[in-house]
């Protein structure tokens, strides 16, 4: 039998202003446990804005954010490692001259009779990897000899290692060739059958209805659509965007029902 999922996030009537500019108002967005939902939109809908009041880089202004069914606020990045909100900007921010184990594990090296524990970490590592289908040749190479691809696969790793609830992705398949892009997708599918929340913030829509299950349009810092992935067509996700066709009128969304959930 078919159970439903578990709310893992609701934000509800979320605003921010930066001086005259009106970035977000009033936006509404759930994710549930198992569920990858893609937030798209033009440049200046306020994708990046939204993200960085999730990831604690700024508060909201107006608005509630509802973690598991409780209220909460996220006044730092530390506020949204501590809850399960786990962030992959676009930019990685991996060390190049570190190899795999270091990147996964900086800032929380494992440590072992006063030094660091290498053989743990790489143990860890490699099952981690291995879960998440990731194929790279060695775990002790550096981040700078890996592909596009490879590199965006040790950015997600490396989020995974506080095991977080939700895992936010920033433009994971720019600049990436096919192969690498499809690399990226099947990762996001890992995650999915890990039971993770999965934001995906991308512009490229063939890549968001490959992947996700539902749509989030915003237009102009305001919602203007939500929609499950297998009822739309991408020409209507474009009209949501271009703000030819109004979506703006907020409907209830119903829980999606998972038929297994492995963590």
């Amino acid at each position: 039998m078919p159970e439903k999922a578990e709310r893992i996030l609701r934000l509800r009537g979320i605003g921010k202003r930066f001086g005259a500019v009106q970035a977000l108002s009033n936006v509404d967005l759930e994710v549930y446990a198992g569920e990858v939902v893609a937030i798209v939109g033009d440049n200046g809908a306020g994708k990046s804005t939204l993200v960085k009041i999730l990831s604690g880089v700024h508060p909201q202004d107006s608005g509630t954010i509802e973690f598991f069914d409780t209220t909460t606020t996220i006044d730092s990045p530390t506020d949204a490692r501590d809850l399960g909100i786990a962030t992959v900007f676009q930019d990685l921010a991996l060390c190049d001259n570190l190899d795999v184990v270091s990147n996964l594990f900086l800032g929380r090296e494992l440590h072992r009779n006063g030094g660091l524990d290498e053989i743990e970490m790489e143990q860890r590592a490699w099952t981690l990897l291995r879960e998440l289908s990731a194929k790279l040749p060695s775990v002790r190479i550096p981040v700078v000899s890996l592909s596009g691809g490879q590199r965006q696969t040790v950015a997600i790793a490396r989020s995974l290692i506080g095991d977080p609830s939700i895992v936010i992705l920033d433009e994971p398949t720019a600049a990436l060739g096919v192969a690498q892009t499809a690399e990226v997708l099947n990762l996001i599918e890992r995650l999915r059958e890990r039971g993770l929340g999965v934001i995906l913030i991308s512009h490229n829509i063939a890549d968001v209805q490959a992947v996700a299950d539902r749509i989030v349009v915003l237009r102009l810092g305001k919602n203007n659509g939500d929609f499950r992935v297998a009822d739309v067509t991408s020409e209507l996700i474009i009209a949501a965007i271009t703000g030819a066709a109004d979506y703006s009128v907020k409907k209830t969304v119903p829980a999606p029902t998972l038929t297994a959930v492995a963590r």
